[in-house]
């Protein structure tokens, strides 16, 4: 494993190299199962874009050889985060991402990425493929998710709870009281034009010393800007992407004018826009999503060059089911991870998780997997959530279910 150390201030001049270890024994996939999986939320969440009730994520199970690996595309139903569906990702896993990696005999992760390189985009679709390679990989040489992405810098990481935009600010109090007494560290709330400074003025009379941030998941314009400087009054860790998906110069406008921490996360879709970012001052935060960034390999990649920025970074959630869940609390414990994330127990969303054991946060903490294979996929519930079931098979490239 190696990396290219960036100085601070040079991020856009340089490019992170993350070499996932190479084994002498060759992998190869035989067979993919796709499931489309469909669990439903103990509250809706509601951002300025969409509110969600049900969630269809694409599970991914990859054998070959006696190994299995899972992964998990966390995509949305509708296209209001990236552009990418359930439908559009199952489609592209389906017909395209599944059949390039079958029967292909790799090495490294960064081999099996190379066979995705010719889909463009389509970036949650090609991390569930991604996921299942290093679940494979973890697997077939008995080491721990966490020491194969670079080692764990701590044994546990610090949990934050993301609440759905509410215009009750008491109950939307009352809520924040119960995650704060089982100890996350840390509250972030979605907000939007009228939804915003009349909530979070309600919430700091209640909590004027919790950790609390603001996603505004593009919400506003410069036009706002007026409005938007009212945010620093309220002594908030970060405003999380404020301004349009696909821009980094209005953000870096927009920070110029504030006092409080930027954050982006759908501006963010490769390392290198991280890096550009940077170098522009649009945010002095970055939310860490491998999902947004087409799989863990990448999400290293954008860690190290925050972390040799001087940037802090903190994992960002997808209403993730177990699999990802994983992942994220794995990724989460390298050390550039400074920040609480959003990885909180299962429990805070599903009735029950695809998972055994589920993901649990103990006063704030969330233990980091040390076993190669940390948890078991309950098969028999994941056959009842499964709303379609897809085979890919090696030889003649046949589909099945």
């Amino acid at each position: 494993m190696s990396f290219l150390t960036v100085e601070p201030g040079q991020a856009s001049q340089a490019t992170t190299v993350f070499l996932s270890p190479e084994t002498s024994r060759h992998m190869l996939i035989e067979c993919l199962d796709l499931y489309l999986v469909e669990m439903h939320l103990n509250h809706t969440f509601k951002a300025s874009t969409h509110a969600a009730r049900t969630i269809r994520h694409i599970i991914v199970r990859a054998g070959g050889d006696g190994v299995v690996g899972w992964g998990e595309a966390p995509v949305p139903v509708e296209p209001y985060y990236t552009g990418e569906t359930t439908e559009t990702a199952w489609s592209i896993m389906r017909d395209f991402l599944g059949p390039a990696v079958l029967g292909r005999s790799w090495h490294t992760v960064e081999e099996f990425t190379g066979f995705l390189s010719r889909v463009k985009g389509n970036n949650i679709a090609r991390s569930g493929l991604e996921m299942a390679a290093w679940n494979f990989l973890a697997a077939a040489t008995g080491r721990p998710l966490v020491s194969l992405l670079g080692g764990a810098a701590r044994n546990t990481v610090e949990a934050g709870v993301s609440l759905g935009m509410a215009r009750d600010a008491q109950h939307l109090c009352a809520t924040i009281q119960e995650y704060v007494d089982q100890g996350y560290r840390r509250v972030k709330l979605k907000v939007g034009p009228g939804a915003d400074i009349e909530v979070l003025r309600v919430v700091r009379q209640h909590f004027p010393d919790l950790p609390l941030m603001v996603d505004a998941n593009c919400a506003y314009s410069l036009r706002d800007i007026p409005h938007l400087r009212q945010f620093d009054g309220f002594n908030l860790m970060m405003v999380e992407q404020p301004l349009a998906w696909d821009d980094l110069t209005e953000h870096a406008t927009l920070q110029r004018d504030l006092r409080t921490p930027l954050c982006l996360d759908e501006s963010l879709g490769t390392s290198k826009l991280v890096s550009r970012a940077l170098e522009l001052d649009s945010c002095r935060v970055v939310n860490i999503k491998s999902a947004r960034l087409g799989g863990l390999l990448e999400a290293v990649r954008a860690h190290d060059i925050c972390r040799a920025a001087g940037a802090p970074v903190w994992c960002g959630g997808m209403l993730d089911f177990g699999i990802s869940r994983a992942a994220n609390i794995a990724l989460s414990a390298l050390p550039g991870f400074t920040l609480p994330g959003d990885i909180s127990g299962s429990d805070k969303y599903f009735d029950r998780d695809v998972v055994v054991p589920e993901t649990r946060a103990y006063d704030g903490l969330i233990k980091v997997p040390d076993t190669a294979v940390p948890y078991v996929v309950d098969e028999d519930y994941l056959a009842a959530c499964t709303r379609r079931h897809v085979r890919i098979t090696t030889g003649n490239g046949n589909l099945t279910g």
